[in-house]
C-alpha cells in the first residue's frame, strides 16, 4: 500500500509540473503554493505603493520571507533588482515606472530590509545571493538579468560567481569591485555605524541617504526611502557592514563570466570608485562602462530616465513606459 502511495504521489507532482507550465507566472506560484511544496506563499497585500503596486510576500527554503513587486507581461524580459544597504524594493520606484512594457521586472525587499525578515544572522554576500536563487526558483525563473545597486550589485557578483548559469546579462550600478580593506568605509563603520542603537535616528537615516546623492533628488521620494531605512534594525547595519569588510575580495572569481556586463556610474560617487569601476572591467572582459557625468552614488534616483534608457539600450528592448494594467 505505502509503495501504491508513493508511486502516486510521484504521479500527481508529474501532473502538476505539466499543469504549471501551462500556467501564467503568478498562477504557477499560486499552484505551487496550494501544493504545500517547496515554497511557502502568502496573499498579496492590500497596501499599494505611490506607484500602484501591491507588495508580496514569498516564503523561501532559505528561512527568510521576503517582501517583493513585479510588473510586466509574463512573457517578458524577467529583471530581477537588487537594492542598496539599508533601502528596500522601493528604492527603484522610480526606475520601475519608466520601464517599457516588454520588461517583466520583479524588485525585491532583500533580508533583513523593508518588510522583508529580518533573522538574528545571515548578512554576508553569500545570504543575500543564495535568496536570490531560492526567489528565482520561487517564480520559476530558469534565468533572469539580474540589476544591482551597490550593496545589491555585490550580491549580484557573488550571484553570478555562484550561478552563471542563472543569469542572462548583468548590470551593476554604483558597484565596488570589493570592500574588503577600504580604509576609508572602516573608518566610516567604525565612527558612524557601529554606535548605532534602536531606535535609529531619523536625522541619521536622512543624512545616509542624502549623502549618497550629488544633486538633490525628489523629496517625496527621499522621504520614501528615509521610512525604509527606518524599518532596519541596528544589528543588521552592523552585521551587513561587518560582512562587507570581512569579505575577502573575490573579484578573481568573475572571470569566468560570460554574458554581457554593464557598469553604471557617476563620477561624482563618494562611495564606489573610478579604480572599483576599473577593478571590474579588468576582471570582467564582458563589460562595459556607462559613466555619468555630475552624478552621484544614488543614480537610479538622480537621473532615472538615464538608468532606463541604459538598461533598454543594453538590453536590446524596445519601447519606454510599462502598461499600467500589467502592474501587479
Amino acid at each position: 500500500m505505502g509503495h501504491y502511495l508513493n508511486v502516486m504521489a510521484q504521479l500527481m507532482g508529474a501532473v502538476f509540473s505539466l499543469f504549471a507550465l501551462a500556467l501564467s507566472p503568478g498562477d504557477t506560484l499560486a499552484a505551487t503554493c496550494a501544493t504545500g511544496a517547496a515554497v511557502m506563499c502568502d496573499e498579496k497585500e492590500d497596501r499599494m505603493s505611490d506607484e500602484g503596486l501591491a507588495a508580496r510576500f514569498v516564503s523561501l527554503p532559505t528561512g527568510v520571507r521576503l517582501e517583493y513587486v513585479e510588473q510586466g507581461p509574463s512573457d517578458g524580459v524577467p529583471l530581477i533588482f537588487l537594492h542598496g544597504v539599508t533601502d528596500s524594493w522601493r528604492s527603484f520606484e522610480p526606475v520601475l515606472r519608466r520601464l517599457p512594457g516588454s520588461i517583466r521586472a520583479f524588485a525585491i525587499s532583500q533580508r533583513g530590509h523593508g518588510e522583508s525578515s529580518k533573522p538574528q544572522t545571515g548578512y554576508r554576500y553569500a545570504d543575500f545571493s543564495g535568496d536570490v536563487r531560492a526567489f528565482m526558483d520561487a517564480m520559476a525563473l530558469p534565468r533572469a538579468v539580474i540589476v544591482g545597486h551597490s550593496m545589491g550589485a555585490s550580491v549580484a557578483q557573488r550571484f553570478v560567481a555562484d550561478h552563471p548559469e542563472r543569469v542572462q546579462r548583468m548590470a551593476l550600478m554604483g558597484s565596488f569591485a570589493t570592500i574588503h580593506g577600504n580604509a576609508g568605509i572602516a573608518e566610516f563603520v567604525e565612527t558612524a555605524i557601529k554606535p548605532l542603537k534602536d531606535p535609529i535616528p531619523q536625522d541619521f537615516a536622512r543624512e545616509w541617504q542624502v549623502s549618497t546623492t550629488a544633486r538633490p533628488i525628489d523629496p517625496q521620494l527621499l522621504d520614501t526611502v528615509v521610512a525604509e531605512t527606518l524599518k532596519v534594525p541596528a544589528r543588521v547595519w552592523h552585521q551587513a557592514f561587518d560582512g562587507f569588510l570581512q569579505t575577502p575580495d573575490f573579484t578573481s572569481e568573475l572571470g569566468r563570466v560570460s554574458v554581457p556586463v554593464l557598469l553604471i556610474w557617476g563620477d561624482r560617487d563618494t562611495y564606489a570608485a573610478r579604480a572599483d569601476q576599473d577593478a571590474l572591467l579588468k576582471a570582467m572582459p564582458t563589460a562595459r562602462l556607462a559613466a555619468y557625468e555630475g552624478i552621484g552614488h544614488a543614480i537610479h534616483w538622480e537621473v532615472p530616465d538615464r538608468v532606463v534608457a541604459s538598461l533598454v539600450e543594453f538590453l536590446g528592448v524596445a519601447g519606454t513606459g510599462v502598461n499600467p494594467s500589467q502592474a501587479r
